[in-house]
């Protein structure tokens, strides 16, 4: 395994100016109820949800695949070449990326120049999602043994990419960030090194968040040159139209439990505050513990039981309450805009207008090459929300944008489905070919 660290630090990060407390506030209590319990209820679902115990090897038996990094408990088991790097963001922030430089023990092909790809993953999650399953079903891997140069991300605040230059975990300061941070960030830093590295254009697949990130930097042309094509998988730019059975319970949620959750910067899933928070609300007769997978993503039909057990055991991962606002927003607005601060002075200060300024997605350019694929049972990535991004890029070449349905598909089947290879990712691969 190979391991590449070199960070100097920005002058600019050196002297931060804090922003008040009222700004670093999570705003607007409805909003985020129902976005952010849903989250919750994940959680208790990682507690409480029983599979038949099977065996995978995707992931080595150690508990913590933190201590020994990505690429030695997910990746080098398999055979694989592993690299891992460490990508500092404009604001500080140091990511942690690896990199599956060519297919098993050398195999594929492609010499030298094999096409980079960064696979990219959604909220409460880190970049071991495209690793739970075994390496024929895992896009990664496919990827790599089929030609590819693979990188895989991990954004700010998950288990491999909790550090900055000058900020610790443990304060609020750390997790001052929303999904904007990651689109004006993480992801330009990312790609711009991946660009360095290897000299070419880059591939991108994003799932869930990492489809929004990617719709949202691209509007606003942020190393879009260093984009060849971008494959979206259960795009959630819009989230109106949810049809998450946990409606009825967040509508009956009361807001004063949900103000007990607000001192928390960091958003830990594990934590004990939220734990205990989900054990009551699993009292509710009408709440099935056992299920609330199918319940929040929608009925996945192609999941393999020891593969969502080894899912469960690697997540979920921390992130931003002021992310999950972010969300919630969207959720609440029907608009794709930046962080509302809830107070027109806080707004006026950050964006020089009373009101955040929306990402025009009619921005992107219409000549970049999008696969965007979608499932008729996934109830986060509805199909009335993917029709309204879709008109937004109605004005898109249209040779350039090529859109899967897939009618039993649900959020979590274009990652870990045991159908996936044959259904999405050998589209994917044939859709990059046809970009070189």
């Amino acid at each position: 395994m190979t391991c590449q660290y070199s960070i100097s630090i920005p002058n600019q990060l050196k002297s931060r100016p804090r922003k008040t407390r009222q700004e670093m506030a999570p705003h607007s209590l409805s909003s985020f109820a129902f976005f952010t319990l849903c989250t919750f209820l994940i959680v208790l679902h990682f507690e409480t949800f029983c599979w038949t115990p099977g065996h995978s090897a995707s992931v080595d038996d150690n508990p913590d695949p933190a201590a020994r990094g990505m690429c030695a408990a997910a990746v080098a088991v398999h055979g694989y070449e592993c690299q891992e790097f460490d990508v500092l963001t404009d604001d500080g922030y140091i990511l942690s990326v690896q990199r599956i430089p060519h297919g098993r023990v050398g195999g594929g092909s492609g010499g030298p120049n094999r096409p980079p790809v960064l696979l990219q993953h959604g909220v409460l999650v880190d970049g071991m999602t495209w690793l739970v399953n075994p390496p024929e079903q895992s896009l990664a891997m496919i990827l790599a043994d089929n030609g590819f140069d693979v990188w895989i991300s991990n954004i700010r605040g998950t288990r491999f990419s909790r550090r900055h230059v000058t900020l610790d975990p443990s304060t609020p300061e750390f997790w001052d960030w929303t999904w904007d941070d990651l689109v004006f960030h993480d992801l330009p830093a990312i790609l711009e090194f991946m660009f360095k590295k290897t000299g070419q254009k880059i591939h991108y697949v994003g799932h869930s968040m990492g489809t929004l990130i990617a719709l949202a930097s691209f509007s606003e042309g942020k190393q879009i040159d260093k984009v060849r094509s971008a494959a979206l998988l259960s795009p959630i730019a819009y989230l109106s139209h949810m049809t998450t059975e946990l409606g009825v319970l967040v509508a009956r949620a009361f807001v004063g439990e949900i103000t007990t959750m607000f001192g928390l910067a960091e958003f830990n899933p594990k934590g004990e505050p939220v734990s205990n928070f989900l054990k009551a609300l699993c009292t509710d007769p009408e709440v099935d513990c056992y299920n609330l997978l199918d319940a929040l993503t929608g009925k996945n039909c192609c999941l393999n039981n020891s593969t969502v057990e080894l899912f469960l055991r690697n997540e979920p991962q921390s992130t931003a309450t002021k992310n999950l606002v972010h969300l919630a927003q969207t959720v609440r607005d029907g608009i794709l805009s930046r962080y509302d601060y809830g107070n027109a002075d806080f707004n006026e200060k950050h964006y020089g207008k009373p009101k955040p300024p929306a990402y025009d997605l009619s921005k992107i350019p219409s000549d970049l090459p999008i696969y965007l694929s979608y499932g008729g049972e996934d109830a986060l990535s509805d199909v009335k929300d993917v029709d309204i991004l879709l008109d937004s890029l109605k004005l898109h070449d249209e040779d350039k944008i090529h859109v899967q349905y897939i009618k039993d598909y649900a959020h979590a089947d274009f990652i870990m489905g045991e159908t996936a290879k044959d259904i999405v990712y050998n589209k994917i691969i044939a859709f990059f070919r046809n970009q070189q």
